[in-house]
């Protein structure tokens, strides 16, 4: 069972929403969609489920071409963001509206019900109406709805996004669970780096209607493949810095120069852009390898254990993310530090040329 998209493109009012992309999904994985708002995750979604047909290309089930397949006839289940419950059936009759409409048995919609209520924690409330649950409740049955059409294509459009950080938190442990136990194709949009590595499976990132990177998440985290990939992999995103490598020597900007690190032995000379994630970036010298920068602080953000500290280097803006809670005044100068290992090198056309190290704590 895969789902395959061929050169499907999506145009509205001559905009350009989705570019020609080429994308096959299989049986039995959890495939994120990562991207900023606007990116293209729900549209790419509407034309996997058939509510929107491709100004180019052709999507295929099996092998099958459905792209003039009404969304009706498509084994495919969807949850929105705005989640939809029916607010004059009980949970029990929202779950079984989609059996019921295919004319499924009495006890057949039974026992699924029962089972995917059991599966979604929701067995105490089938007797309730949805507007006499919480939030995460109320989640959990429009989830719970999806899956017992045994759909072979779950598609969710962030659907834990309006719900409160604890509620995101268990739904996020369960989903992975279900879609194991599921065996369908699992697709789900996320604007969050952090809500794709919980999530695993493979990630499609989006940026600008273009999907510009597909595989396993670790490897797209780690290794991203332009600068795009790169921002869109990373939150607060990826800082960036123009370099130079001429021979045995290294300059970052206009005033920093120091020796090539081993780990960039390899580079040619030329100039590139050079990529380092927020986390990297440290208030102390790790060793005698690491790069200091001369910055000037322009705002800190304390998360609790964390601290974001928004720098200005000679005019580029930066963002790092440091351990602690750090007593530091907008406006001063501050010294940061980087070890090279943690750098990726991107070519003028925004390709990665090399990263010095794809590091499990990249």
């Amino acid at each position: 069972m895969t789902l395959s998209l061929k050169g499907v493109s999506k145009t509205v009012g001559g905009e350009v929403h989705i570019h020609p992309t080429d994308l096959t999904l299989e049986k039995g994985t959890m495939n994120v969609l990562l991207g900023p708002t606007l990116s293209g995750k729900t549209s790419l979604m509407r034309l996997m489920a058939g509510l929107d047909v491709p100004a180019t290309g052709s999507v295929h089930w099996d092998g099958e071409d459905v792209t003039g397949m009404r969304v009706q006839d498509r084994k495919v289940a969807m949850v929105y963001q705005q989640f939809i419950n029916y607010p004059s059936m009980t949970v029990y009759d929202n779950i079984a509206s989609p059996m019921k409409l295919v004319g499924r048995s009495k006890s057949e919609i039974d026992s699924a019900v029962r089972e995917t209520a059991e599966l979604m924690q929701l067995t105490p409330m089938l007797d309730r109406k949805p507007l006499e649950l919480s939030g995460g409740q109320q989640q959990r049955c429009a989830l719970a709805r999806a899956l017992v059409k045994n759909a072979g294509l779950v598609l969710l459009d962030e659907p834990l996004a309006n719900l409160d950080y604890k509620l995101r938190e268990e739904l996020r442990e369960e989903i992975p669970k279900i879609f194991e136990r599921s065996g369908s194709i699992f697709v789900y949009a996320t604007t969050e780096p952090e809500e794709a590595l919980l999530l695993g499976g493979n990630t499609a990132t989006l940026w600008e209607g273009r999907v510009t990177q597909f595989g396993p998440t670790p490897s797209v985290y780690r290794q991203p493949v332009d600068t795009a990939t790169a921002r869109v992999f990373s939150d607060p995103p990826m800082n960036f810095l123009e370099i130079t490598k001429s021979g045995d020597t290294l300059r970052f900007g206009k005033d920093t120069s120091v020796a090539l690190p081993d780990a960039l032995s390899s580079l040619d000379d030329g100039t590139y852009t050079a990529g380092f994630r927020p986390n990297h970036l440290e208030l102390a010298a790790r060793g005698p390898g690491s790069i200091a920068f001369d910055t000037v602080l322009n705002v800190t953000e304390i998360t609790g254990s964390e601290t974001f500290v928004h720098l200005d280097h000679h005019g580029a803006r930066w963002v790092g993310l440091v351990h602690g809670v750090q007593t530091l005044q907008p406006g001063q100068a501050l010294d940061v530090y980087l070890d090279p290992a943690h750098i990726y090198i991107f070519a003028a056309d925004g390709t990665l040329v090399s990263a010095a190290r794809y590091a499990e704590a990249a």
